[in-house]
């Protein structure tokens, strides 16, 4: 009698070819972990963020901007850094590539299944970004893995909410440019990217930013932008004001209102 012997999911994840590839490079994300513990972001980002970049073992939380995530992730595969990308079956690599990101560092699992919670541990052992959208994943298994993450060194991106993000992005949109009288191609769309978050992220900042600008990339912001006033630096981050606070309020979702806004 011949006894069949079953593979643990890990080890069927780690024969796929793209999460084969990031799994030899593992030593190397290692030892990356190790001497740098920030990742690199476009510069028109990392005033927006805690030590100017993506810090290793930190999640954040990207709302309703895949070209935002995307914008994040570009810097980092550009110098060297792995990503995957778990869940987000929307997500296409010439998308990506026309933001930036090195599409022969990224890995697509568009649909995990009932083996998300492995396939996810798995890429945050050898991966140094992974990016998933969270819209089944339980609160006990998002703390689960935002803690295997800071073990690991890894970052981990949400495209959407997340228990206990260290950080949360999101962004207010303005009209596209480029069309004249109902002719031509569009080219650029200026926003207003918001940063909040825990510790040293916890003061929320605000910046006008071009994304994407006419090279698809993100940019500090055109002349005249959106929403802020007369005189602010175009696409250098600043703390809001109470009346700005009360105003973004408004409009954000209920897990991005300020603790200064409350009471």
């Amino acid at each position: 009698m011949v006894t069949a012997v079953v593979e643990p999911p890990v080890a069927r994840l780690a024969a796929l070819p793209g999460v084969s590839t990031a799994s030899r490079v593992a030593a190397q994300a290692a030892h990356a972990r190790t001497t740098g513990r920030v990742l690199p972001v476009s510069p028109a980002l990392s005033g927006l963020l805690p030590a100017s970049g993506l810090r290793r073992g930190s999640t954040v939380a990207v709302h309703s901007s895949t070209s935002l995530l995307l914008a994040l992730l570009a810097e980092a595969t550009a110098a060297g850094s792995w990503a995957a990308v778990v869940g987000v079956p929307s997500l296409g690599v010439a998308a990506a590539a026309e933001h930036g990101v090195a599409v022969s560092r990224l890995a697509l699992v568009p649909r995990p299944g009932a083996e998300y919670p492995a396939v996810m541990a798995a890429l945050l052992d050898g991966v140094d970004l992974v990016v998933t959208e969270p819209r089944s994943v339980q609160p006990s298994i998002a703390r689960r893995l935002s803690a295997r993450a800071r073990h690991r060194g890894a970052v981990l991106i949400s495209l959407g909410p997340w228990p206990a993000a260290d950080v949360e992005l999101h962004c207010t949109r303005g009209h596209w440019s480029g069309l004249s009288r109902g002719a031509g191609h569009l080219e650029s769309r200026p926003v207003v990217v918001h940063a909040a978050g825990r510790g040293a992220a916890a003061r929320p900042l605000s910046a006008a930013l071009t994304l994407p600008d006419p090279t698809g990339r993100i940019a500090p912001a055109l002349p005249e932008p959106m929403g802020l006033p007369m005189g602010v630096p175009m696409g250098v981050p600043r703390q809001l004001t109470r009346a700005e606070v009360a105003e973004e309020t408004l409009a954000a979702p209920p897990h991005l209102i300020p603790e200064e806004a409350v009471g």
